[in-house]
């Protein structure tokens, strides 16, 4: 995946798909408010709001949310007050603080990473099966 293509090798973003621009809230910038994105985002700085749409988004290690995290892949390094939802990834990384729940369909925790909440991993195979089972039964 590139981040960054030549303009013309994207869609006219008012009237297709167009691939969504990296967005860079750097450190010492706050914003407070909710975010609505469907490309990537990197939070160097303070947000005080949720975050969702994100097809991915990079909290860095001294960033913070201070509210829900709803996106495609995500990666936490600074804090999070609030829920996670990530629909596809989770990484934690060691300098990493969840307040809050998470659901996600595949998580990595690295080694000093604090989770003050509950996990929950969805649409696993043997999600509704006992340990043992097969998903056929």
């Amino acid at each position: 995946m590139a981040l960054l293509k030549k303009d013309s090798d994207r869609t006219d973003s008012r009237g297709g798909n167009a691939e969504a621009a990296l967005s860079i809230i750097a450190a010492g910038m706050r914003i407070t408010g909710d975010i609505d994105t469907t490309g990537t985002i990197k939070i160097d700085g303070r947000i005080e709001g949720s975050v969702i749409g994100a097809r991915q988004l990079m909290l860095g290690k001294n960033g913070a949310i201070h509210g829900n995290v709803h996106a495609g892949e995500v990666v936490i390094g600074g804090a999070v007050d609030g829920s996670i939802t990530a629909d596809e990834r989770l990484e934690l990384q060691g300098s990493a603080t969840v307040n809050g729940d998470i659901d996600t369909k595949s998580v990595v925790v690295l080694e000093g990473a604090r989770i003050n909440g509950t996990l929950r991993m969805k649409d696993h195979p043997f999600a509704s099966g006992g340990i043992g089972q097969t998903p056929e039964g």
